[in-house]
This record gives C-alpha cells, structure tokens and sequence, in this order.
C-alpha cells in the first residue's frame, strides 16, 4: 500500500494513534438532557441564564454509571471517547474553580469529568474532552446573533468585557488539562468569524486568543492533538452530519479528519427527536469514513438520568454484534488504492484488502486493477473461502460462467445474502 503524507502541524502530537484507532464516541451531556428539547435549547427558546438555571438546581443523574458506559463503548469497538465538558449553555460538567455554575453544585454533587475519565481510561479507551469556546451563560459574553438574549434589549445595551471571558476560557482549559491526567484529544466547538448580523459580528480565532490559547495547551500537554474549530486553519478537520464525497487533500497532502455523527438528528438528549438512523446506516458511515481515510465520532446525548436511552442501546448492540467479526476491516485501515465496484466499498491495510458490499449483488462482483495480485478470499464473519476468476476458463462464453475481462477478477459470491448488516469479504494480495 502506498505510504501516505500528512498535513499536519509539526508543533502538534503525534495523530497516528488517532487513524490506527478509527472510531470514537462522542458523548453530549449537560443540563439541557432535563428539557430534552435539543442541546441548543437555551438560545433556540431565548431562555435568559437566570430562568436557565433551574436546570442546574434539578441536574442530579441518579443512574450515571460512568463505568457501564465504557465498557459499553468498548463492546461496540470504540477506541476513543469525547465528552463535553462545557457546552453552549455554559455549565461546568466537573469541579471548575472559576465559576459556581458547576455540577458540584447541582443536586448530584461529584464531578463527572473525573468519574468518565477514570472509568474510559481503566477499559483503555483514550479522553478526548470537547469544550466550548462560547458561553451564553457567563455575564462577559458578549451577545451576538446566536446568543440567547439576541432579542433583550435591556441586556444587550450592557457593556461586556470580553476579555474577561477569554481569561476565564483560558483558566477552564487549564483545569482541565491539569487535573484529570494524560488527555488525548482536545475538542473546541466552535469558531464563527463569518457570521454577521449588522448589529454583532461572529466570533474567531483573534477574539478567543487562540494562538496563545493553543500554545497553553501544547505547554501542558505536548503529545496532545487537537481539532480545526479554534479558527487556525490546522488540526483535525471536523465535518458533522455530512459524509464527504472522498478522502480529503490539501495541496496533494491527506488531512486527518473526523465525521461526526449523531444517532439521530439532536447531539443532546431530545425525547420527541425521532429521526434515528438505522444501524445499519451506521455502520455504513463507519465503512464509508474509513473507506475515505477518516474516523467516525459517534454521538450518544445520554438522559437526564445518566443513561443512554433504550433506542441508542439497540443501535450500539447492533454496531457490537458487527464490529466482533469485522473490526480488521476498521482498525488500521484507510483508503484502498484499488478501485471500489458499484455499491461496495473498500478499506485496505498493508497487503489486506477489505470489499464491504452495501448492495448485495446476485453471485458475482468484479475487481478492476486485481488480476495476478491475489492469494486468498474469505468471508469476514465466518473465514468461508470465496473462490475468483482472473482468466476465462474456455474461449467459449458458457451460460453460467462469469465473463472475465482484461486486468479484472471476479468473485463468486452466495446467491443468499449473508446474516451479516454489512457483509465484508478479505482479500489478501500476494
């Protein structure tokens, strides 16, 4: 297989953990799991942060079992996990020193931080934390089009000492990557620079400081790597809700990136939020990212009561049940140099090439590029020889022989479609 280059920034960690491993968990939880209408919910609703506050009053998860959620990750095969640690609404999911609007101070008094960290680290899932660089809680924000008191006139005729806040942003960021040990992953959401609305401007990488933000962070924590959405054109790019159309490149360099996917359309617990994806579009979005040279950060947005809700349990079981028998084709894999067939697509890691088929064809699939490169074919799920064709048996085009063309290998494949949501043949190169 071709080596690959990345772009990647010299000053950042080492990112090849991060494509050996593949796939992730995102984890969106916070004080907007009590109304269940959408992490968004506060500036959706224009709640002001003093009514937004019984929330924080009432938060107090009595079934968060931080260990039960790792081993269930671990099950469906994730190697990493993210857990927001402050969203939009800007409430401190650990013990913050720099504000009171905390989870220390809600009803079920212990930093959950800490307990998730513990509990993925002990089942050797590596911490990614996801942080939010906008606050519409803390009284410095400045408010701009997204803010919940977009609309409050008393409260935008306020004046707002910005900087104040992005002190504050910085003495978050170092509480956590002081406290809470080796961190892998640092996660920000997000940038908006663009954004204008005649009366407020969006929010960039000069209004968080993030040059010097960044350079905290790699001070304290060298090997760590980060995102793109710190507005500095570098680190993991971050589609969400979006398959890319191919792997990406800038400048013919491959950019390490990550799709990020909810279970159905709301990153935060949404009750009435139906749109769920089926587990096996799931699992096709997994393929696909990799087939593509990418990872796949999943979302579960847990309830208020700590647990992951019965719907995201199913998918999970049905994403383990697959990942038990077709995890080579995942861990370590990337793009194929090879051409994929119609409705199939590949991974390939060194010499193994991984044909995983969408649309179950009737018995055969052709292989462009493949001919006189081949040693073996099997089934993933069962280790079931499939036998290939690279020449025509005879000059003469028999009714119920496959028709082999130049440079091409046909496979014989079962007329019944394996058992399997995403059935997955190994290919082994000579």
């Amino acid at each position: 297989m071709t080596e690959r280059v990345y772009d990647w920034p010299d000053h950042y960690g080492d990112f090849q953990w991060f494509i050996e491993d593949r796939f992730g968990l995102f984890i969106h939880w916070g004080l907007y799991a009590l109304p269940a209408r959408h992490e968004w919910v506060m500036t959706k609703e224009k709640i002001h942060p003093e009514q937004y506050k019984k929330y924080m009053d009432r938060f107090n998860p009595d079934l968060f079992n931080a260990r039960e959620w790792a081993v269930n990750a671990k099950k469906a095969g994730m190697k990493y996990a993210v857990l927001t640690t402050k969203h939009h609404e800007g409430f401190a999911m650990w013990d913050s020193d720099a504000t009171d609007y905390k989870v220390t101070n809600s009803p079920y008094g212990k930093d959950i931080v800490r307990e998730f960290a513990d509990a993925f680290r002990a089942e050797g899932i590596k911490i990614g934390f996801y942080h939010s660089l906008i606050d519409w809680h803390h009284p410095e924000f400045t408010i701009d089009g997204l803010h919940s008191l977009r609309e409050n006139e008393e409260e935008k005729a306020k004046k707002r000492e910005f900087d104040q806040y992005v002190q504050y942003l910085h003495q978050q960021v170092h509480e956590l990557l002081t406290s809470y040990g080796k961190i892998d992953y640092l996660w920000f959401d997000f940038s908006y620079p663009d954004r204008d609305w005649d009366w407020s401007k969006g929010k960039g990488a000069k209004d968080w400081k993030a040059e010097e933000l960044e350079a905290l962070i790699l001070k304290l924590q060298p090997h760590i790597i980060l995102n793109n959405r710190l507005d500095l054109n570098r680190g993991v790019y971050t589609p969400e809700q979006y398959q890319p159309k191919r792997s990406i490149k800038k400048d013919g360099l491959d950019i390490v990136w990550e799709a990020c996917q909810t279970l159905n359309g709301s990153w935060g617990y949404d009750r009435d939020e139906l749109h769920w994806k089926s587990p096996e579009m799931v699992i096709k979005m997994l393929i696909d990212t990799v087939s593509k040279n990418g990872n796949l950060l999943l979302n579960i947005g847990p309830t208020a009561r700590g647990e992951w809700d019965l719907k995201s349990m199913e998918i999970m079981e049905r994403i383990s049940e697959w990942m038990k028998y077709h995890e080579s084709s995942i861990y370590g894999a990337g793009e194929s140099e090879f051409p994929s067939p119609p409705d199939c697509r590949l991974t390939q890691k060194d010499q193994t090439i991984y044909l995983h088929i969408f649309s179950w064809p009737f018995r055969t699939i052709h292989l462009s590029e493949l001919a006189g490169k081949i040693e073996y074919v099997q089934f993933l799920h069962d280790h079931s020889e499939v036998k290939f064709y690279e020449y025509m048996e005879s000059d003469i085009h028999h009714h119920n022989v496959p028709v082999v063309e130049d440079g091409e290998v046909v496979l014989e494949i079962p007329v019944i479609k394996p058992d399997v949501l995403v059935p997955v043949i190994e290919i082994k190169l000579k």
